[in-house]
């Protein structure tokens, strides 16, 4: 009897044995703990980040009407300048010589032309050389008045007030007529510009009036606001974006020159239309461009892999402008570990 009952406990615990693994291969698999974040269409607003450098609208790059040596530049890179300062001279040796020779070509010309007249009043000259006569003494009179134009302008002066932005050239050297001598600006009374590049779909969302924040390197804890006051109507062949100009609300802001670089935040209404899904940066997946994947669940057990549009970025948030229309909780935690269809497990 006591054998029989040490044999059933023996069966019993082998066919517990026996049956537990095929009990394991029942139960479902492991699901992925998961969080989520309910989705509601919001009003909002795109952010469009870029960076240019700074300058002016005013920029003018100064060259003499005429080839010849340089006399002298009389101002230095950062000199504040006023309209009518003269600021470079050419060596006048040889047009003045120009000058001299058109005075006496005129000269003569009034006197021949003097002659003919007194002749022609004798009835001794026709009335044929006395009209040639006439034009030729007006040709040298227009010589001369060419010759004296281009000698008023073989001196640089300063066309308004502002600044000494470049000194292009030195003394002693020989240019060209239109070789740029000086590049000034007129920053005592202009407001500063921040240029930028954009992208073409940034470049649609962004319209003129919109507000601006723009920071420098040179001052990072200073925040300086603006105003997007032109968009170019074509693509700049050098940098291949659209130039977007934004004038800073101050005057003259410390700290700024010509040429140094800023970074801008624009801030732009929705591009397609006036609301768009706001979402955090880590539930898209695979963006590209204006497109990307995301995690949703509508039945709280399993996730679906979707495609969206994207509308723009902000600060610490993505804009979805389509594509989770049919949604009714979005994945932004565990992402990373999912597959279309994975079974999840919603955790607080």
């Amino acid at each position: 009897m006591k054998h029989t009952s040490l044999l059933l406990s023996f069966s019993l615990l082998l066919f517990a044995c026996c049956n537990q693994p095929q009990q394991a291969s029942q139960q479902p698999a492991d699901t992925i703990p998961v969080k989520v974040m309910p989705l509601t269409r919001q009003g909002t607003h795109l952010q469009t980040t870029a960076s240019g450098q700074f300058t002016t609208d005013d920029e003018v790059l100064l060259s003499f009407k005429t080839n010849g040596i340089i006399n002298n530049i009389l101002v230095k890179e950062g000199d504040a300048i006023r309209k009518g300062q003269l600021l470079a001279t050419l060596n006048l040796t040889e047009i003045n010589t120009q000058v001299q020779r058109d005075q006496l070509a005129y000269e003569k010309a009034q006197r021949d032309y003097q002659r003919v007249v007194n002749l022609h009043r004798d009835s001794v000259a026709t009335l044929e050389q006395l009209q040639n006569s006439q034009t030729a003494m007006e040709l040298a009179r227009q010589q001369l008045s060419s010759s004296q134009f281009n000698r008023s302008y073989s001196a640089i002066h300063a066309t308004q007030d502002g600044y000494v932005l470049r000194k292009l050239v030195s003394a002693g050297q020989l240019v060209n007529a239109g070789t740029p001598v000086l590049q000034t600006n007129g920053a005592h009374h202009t407001r500063w510009l921040l240029r930028i590049g954009v992208s073409d779909r940034e470049w649609a969302q962004i319209k003129t009036g919109d507000k601006a924040t723009v920071q420098t390197q040179a001052q990072p804890n200073d925040t300086l606001t603006g105003t997007v006051i032109r968009k170019s109507e074509g693509i700049d062949a050098q940098s291949g974006t659209f130039i977007i100009d934004v004038q800073l609300t101050e005057n003259k802001p410390a700290a700024i020159a010509a040429g140094m670089f800023g970074r801008c935040q624009i801030s732009s209404g929705v591009a397609t239309g006036s609301t768009a899904w706001s979402i955090p940066y880590a539930a898209l997946l695979d963006g590209n461009g204006s497109t990307g994947f995301v995690f949703i669940t509508n039945d709280n057990r399993t996730a679906t892999r979707i495609p969206v549009t994207i509308a723009g970025m902000e600060k610490e948030n993505v804009l979805i402008s389509a594509g989770m229309e049919q949604a009714k909780a979005l994945i932004i935690s565990g992402s990373a570990y999912l597959k279309d269809q994975s079974p999840i497990r919603i955790i607080q």
